[in-house]
């Protein structure tokens, strides 16, 4: 399992965003990606955590889909780092508890999303499982 860094901000006491990611796979398909364990459901605010600590190698992520009733309202687009994300919710049986990015010829990144709610052991058995 891989933790990505935290984002870098003006604060020094910021949160470490908790992400758990797939080593690369060339092209195998596989159904998740990695694992993301926000703090809320304010889509706004931990969207913003999270897209600001991906790795590199995953591009600028122009779409964000959330599954799941849970989460707060998205307002259909936000601007993070200069950069235009539309944001979409989902309640789609297929694929409970998922985010998917994308980012346009980079590809397509699918995240289990841990229970904000959720106990570290249960979290971190979650994105193990997951990765």
């Amino acid at each position: 399992m891989t933790l990505a860094p935290p984002s870098p901000g003006p604060s020094p006491t910021a949160v470490r965003l908790r992400l758990a990611v797939q080593p690369p796979h060339g092209r195998q398909a596989r159904r998740i990606d990695g694992a993301w364990w926000p703090r809320s459901y304010d889509l706004l605010s931990e969207l913003a955590l999270l897209l600001g600590g991906l790795p590199q190698a995953w591009g600028q992520i122009s779409s964000v889909v959330v599954n799941g009733g849970e989460w707060s309202a998205p307002p259909g687009r936000m601007l993070v780092a200069d950069q235009v994300v539309r944001l979409r919710r989902t309640d789609s049986p297929q694929a409970p508890h998922t985010a998917c990015l994308l980012a346009p010829g980079h590809g397509r990144w699918d995240l289990l999303v841990v229970p904000p709610g959720a106990s570290e052991a249960e979290a971190r058995q979650l994105m193990a499982d997951a990765v």
